[in-house]
C-alpha cells in the first residue's frame, strides 16, 4: 500500500521505545508521522512526488540506513533523508552525508534538534517539488505548442483548456470537424495526465462493423457467440490504468450506448458471455463531428449518455476560424516533409500566402497537411474549394522574381474574390478596393472572367 501524501515524516527505527518517543515529539509539533520498525519495502510505497521526509536509524536488522538511502535516492535523488546515529556510527554518518543524506543526528539528541532538521528538510522538499511542478508545466506548455501549432486566440484557449483538464480525472468529449485533430487533442490529454505511463488505446467506432463492435469494446468469453473459441480482452479492459479514446461515438448503436453509459457510471466491464464484473481504472475521451444534442433530440443518440459525456466538452476550432494559423501550420508541415524527403526548404511567397488564407479548408488540418506535403515535393496542387477558376487554387513551391511574385499575388487575390458571391462588377470592385475600370483591365491582364456582370457595369 502506498504512503498517503498527507504523511509528512516516515520514521524508521527498530527500537520501539525510541520510535514511540520520537513519534510523540513530531506529533506534538503538528507533523503527521508514520512509524516503521524496518526499512525493507519502503521505497516501493513512496511516489516520486511524495512531499515528506524520511528519518531513519543507521543500524537496523535487514536493510540498514545506508542501504535505504541508496535505494531511496535511486528513485528520487532529491528526497531528504535524515539519519540517526550512535556515537560509534559517526564515520558512517559522514559517509552517508557524502552519499547525499540531508542531515544526521548523533544520539542522544535534543527534541528541538530533530524538529529543526525535519522542518528545514520539509521546506526544502516543498521548494524542490514546486520547482519540479513549474518545470513540468513549462514542458507541458511547450509540448502542447509543438503538437497544437498556432497563435490564434482559439488555439491559445484550447491549449489552456487541455492543460486544465489533463490534470483532472474527468472524462472528456471532444467536438470537432473531420480532420480537425481530435486524436491529437486526446493524446495530449493523456500524455499530460497522471495516466501518461498507462496505455492509450484509440478506437474508431465508425470503422467497426456492427457485428463486432461489442466484442471489440467489451471483450468476450469462449462460446459467447458462433466463432468465439477463446477469451478476448476488449479495448476498455485493455486500456485499464490508462485512457481510451473513442472516436465517432455518434456511430454507435443505441444498444451499445446503453452498455457504455453503464461503464461510465459504474466503472466496470462485463465481457460478452461472461458473468464477472471487472473493475476499471480508466479515463474515457469520446469524440464526435456531429451535434450530439441534436442527435439526442432526434432519437439517434441517448440523451442520458449525452449529458453524462458533456460534463467536460472541448471544441476544436475549424481551420477556417484560425486566421494565420493556416500559414504557420502549412510551413510547419512543409518543413517537416522537406526534411523527411531530404529536399530543400521552400518559403511561401506572398501570392501563395494569400491563397492559403482565402481557402476555407473543408478537410481542416488533415487537408492542409496533405497540401503541404505536395508543396514540399514541388508538385502543383489545386485547393478543393476553388473550382470556378483552375488557376485560383494552384500552389507550387517554385518562387519567381519579385515582379512575378507581385503579379501572382494580385492574380490570386482577384481569383479568390471571384469565388465569392457578387451580384455585379461594382460589388466585386468595391470588395477589392479598386475602380471598375482598373478591375476590367486587371481581369483581362490575368485572363480572368466575371460571369455575373450586370448592366450597371457597362
Amino acid at each position: 500500500m502506498s504512503i498517503d501524501n498527507q504523511i509528512q515524516v516516515v520514521l524508521i527505527d527498530d527500537d520501539p521505545h525510541l520510535r514511540q518517543a520520537l513519534c510523540q515529539t513530531l506529533d506534538l509539533a503538528g507533523l503527521k508521522v508514520l512509524t516503521l520498525g524496518e526499512a525493507t519495502g519502503l521505497t516501493a510505497r513512496l511516489s516520486r512526488d511524495w512531499p515528506g521526509v524520511v528519518v531513519s536509524d543507521i543500524r537496523m536488522p535487514g536493510m540498514d540506513g545506508l542501504e535505504l538511502l541508496a535505494e531511496l535516492h535511486g528513485q528520487d535523488p532529491d528526497l531528504p533523508v535524515l539519519l540517526i546515529t550512535g556515537h560509534g556510527d559517526v564515520p558512517l554518518a559522514v559517509q552517508a552525508m557524502r552519499a547525499g543524506a540531508y542531515d544526521f543526528l548523533e544520539k542522544p539528541f535534543a527534541s528541538d534538534a530533530l524538529l529543526d532538521s525535519v522542518r528545514r528538510a520539509l521546506a526544502l522538499r516543498r521548494l524542490v517539488l514546486d520547482n519540479r511542478s513549474l518545470r513540468l508545466a513549462l514542458s507541458d506548455r511547450q509540448q502542447l505548442s509543438t503538437r497544437l501549432v498556432g497563435h490564434s486566440p482559439q488555439m491559445l484557449r484550447l491549449r489552456e483548456q487541455i492543460g486544465a483538464l489533463a490534470a483532472t480525472k474527468a472524462d472528456v468529449l471532444i467536438l470537432g470537424e473531420t480532420g480537425a485533430g481530435k486524436e491529437v487533442v486526446a493524446r495530449a490529454l493523456h500524455d499530460l495526465s497522471s495516466r501518461r505511463s498507462g496505455p492509450f488505446v484509440a478506437i474508431n467506432a465508425g470503422a467497426l462493423a456492427e457485428s463486432v463492435v461489442e466484442s471489440e469494446l467489451f471483450g468476450h468469453e469462449p462460446g459467447a457467440f458462433t466463432g468465439a473459441q477463446k477469451r478476448r480482452i476488449g479495448k476498455f479492459e485493455f486500456a485499464n490504468g490508462g485512457t481510451l479514446f473513442l472516436d465517432e461515438i455518434e456511430s454507435m448503436s443505441l444498444d451499445v450506448q446503453v452498455k457504455l453509459l453503464r461503464l461510465l457510471q459504474e466503472r466496470v466491464v462485463e465481457r460478452l458471455g461472461g458473468n464477472q464484473l471487472i473493475p476499471l481504472d480508466i479515463r474515457i475521451i469520446a469524440a464526435t463531428k456531429e451535434d450530439l444534442r441534436q442527435s439526442a433530440d432526434q432519437g439517434r443518440f441517448r440523451a442520458d449518455l449525452y449529458y453524462r459525456l458533456n460534463v467536460a466538452p472541448l471544441r476544436i476550432p475549424p481551420l477556417r476560424e484560425r486566421g494565420e494559423d493556416a500559414l504557420m501550420l502549412f510551413q510547419h508541415f512543409a518543413d517537416e516533409a522537406s526534411s523527411r524527403h531530404g529536399l530543400p526548404l521552400h518559403e511561401l511567397q506572398p501570392g501563395q500566402r494569400a491563397l492559403l488564407l482565402r481557402h476555407s479548408w473543408p478537410g481542416n488540418v488533415r487537408e492542409l497537411q496533405n497540401a503541404a506535403e505536395r508543396f514540399a515535393l514541388g508538385l502543383e496542387l489545386a485547393l478543393d474549394n476553388m473550382p470556378d477558376n483552375p488557376s485560383a487554387g494552384v500552389l507550387t513551391s517554385t518562387p519567381g522574381g519579385l515582379s512575378e511574385q507581385v503579379e501572382q499575388f494580385e492574380k490570386s487575390l482577384i481569383a479568390a474574390e471571384l469565388t465569392r458571391p457578387h451580384s455585379s462588377m461594382r460589388s466585386l470592385a468595391e470588395a477589392l478596393g479598386v475602380p471598375r475600370k482598373t478591375l476590367h483591365d486587371k481581369l483581362r491582364k490575368h485572363g480572368l472572367n466575371f460571369a455575373n456582370q450586370s448592366s450597371d457595369d457597362e
